[in-house]
């Protein structure tokens, strides 16, 4: 990502080229952060290359040092707030996963925490960089996943791992995210976009009928039978456990850069 494309003023850059559609999630300030526009911007973007015929494959990637440091908790959505990007995320997770049958690459240069590792999962492929780091953020809110991951997560590296993932807190690099299957592919940092583009385009090559069939069928394989309500109860007990003593209590220790006291 340049310098110059890293200012502008969009939360969310797109480039089209050879049939590779590249979008770049742009708040290197806050670490590419979801905020409500962020959001919305990638539901109209994915819903957009799913109608596009000219966009045979989707990369997702993150401007600066960072794919995604999950939602912006400085501004979270409150009331009514919260019903909408609860709707934006359905169709985030499906727009991504289901709806759009192109296949979609996440470039993981830097971190990928809480919502911004749900966000690289909902991806059909993962390359990273050396210096991505994994992290799955939700217990150290006081809170349990959304944005899919709780069935994500277990697709990509199985059940166990999953579960050992998510509560055993720890930060997993590139490296050990390939051995697990977090990842299929790492590049060297001063190679990761040559690297991350050429996945893509070796990709766009493939004949279109037979790539979105192949996504297709590989999503039907372990699609469940209610995947909107799954996501919306996933955001339902995670707003639960944000709002109670234990997530408000996490959320500052976090902030004020200390370990949350259990007694609150």
């Amino acid at each position: 990502m340049s310098d110059a494309a890293a200012k502008s003023d969009s939360v969310l850059l797109a480039e089209t080229r050879g049939g590779v559609r590249i979008l770049t999630m742009n708040r290197p300030a806050k670490k590419n952060a979801l905020s409500d526009d962020l959001v919305q911007a990638l539901v109209e973007a994915f819903e957009g290359a799913a109608a596009d015929d000219e966009v045979r494959v989707v990369g997702l990637t993150g401007a600066g040092d960072a794919f995604c440091a999950g939602a912006d908790l400085a501004a979270p959505a409150t009331g009514s707030d919260r019903t909408i990007m609860a709707d934006r995320v359905v169709r985030l997770v499906r727009g991504m996963r289901v709806d759009c049958e192109k296949p979609v690459v996440a470039g993981v240069d830097g971190i990928a925490i809480g919502a911004g590792l749900s966000l690289a999962l909902c991806a059909d492929i993962r390359v990273a960089s050396a210096r991505a780091r994994f992290h799955p953020g939700y217990a150290r809110v006081g809170s349990s996943p959304d944005c899919g991951l709780t069935w994500t997560l277990p697709q990509a590296i199985g059940r166990e791992r999953a579960m050992r993932f998510l509560l055993d807190v720890r930060t997993t690099d590139a490296e050990t995210a390939l051995g697990i299957g977090l990842v299929s592919e790492v590049a060297p940092e001063d190679r990761f976009d040559e690297v991350f583009r050429g996945c893509c385009d070796r990709i766009a090559q493939v004949p279109p009928l037979a790539s979105r069939q192949t996504k297709r069928m590989v999503t039907r394989a372990d699609l469940l039978d209610d995947l909107d309500a799954h996501l919306r109860d996933e955001l339902d007990l995670a707003a639960h456990a944000l709002r109670s003593e234990e997530g408000r209590e996490a959320v500052r220790a976090i902030f004020k850069r200390r370990k949350p006291d259990p007694n609150g």
